[in-house]
């Protein structure tokens, strides 16, 4: 099958006077480029339909090999890079802030004109 794409090349005083003529010409697949002062800007084109029907489950069934080892507890040093737990159970403060200013320095030191 061949399909042949037709573009047609207008400016946009015809664009604005023709365009219910162009927007059909754009649903049945051909593109209508718009021009200013016989320069490109815009493209009319025919907007593809979006899916309607829910799309299929289990396609892959058969075809995926998940190991028991998947469904297994991590590693506590895994657990700990995640989370942020020190070796006590508590929550590691490295990144935070220090005082109320958001970091170090007093607020004086920061003057805005």
């Amino acid at each position: 099958m061949v399909n042949y794409l037709t573009m047609k090349m207008v400016n946009i005083y015809e664009a604005k006077a023709r365009l219910s003529e162009y927007l059909e010409a754009a649903a049945h697949g051909e593109r209508v480029l718009i021009c200013k002062r016989n320069e490109p800007v815009a493209e009319l084109r025919r907007v593809e339909a979006a899916r309607t029907d829910p799309r299929p489950v289990g396609l892959a069934k058969g075809r995926l090999d998940v190991p028991a080892a998947f469904f297994e507890p991590l590693p506590e040093e895994v657990m700990e890079s995640f989370y942020g737990l020190g070796a006590h159970g508590r929550r590691s403060t490295v990144a935070e802030p220090r005082g109320k200013s958001g970091g170090g320095g007093s607020p004086k030191a920061r003057r805005t004109r």
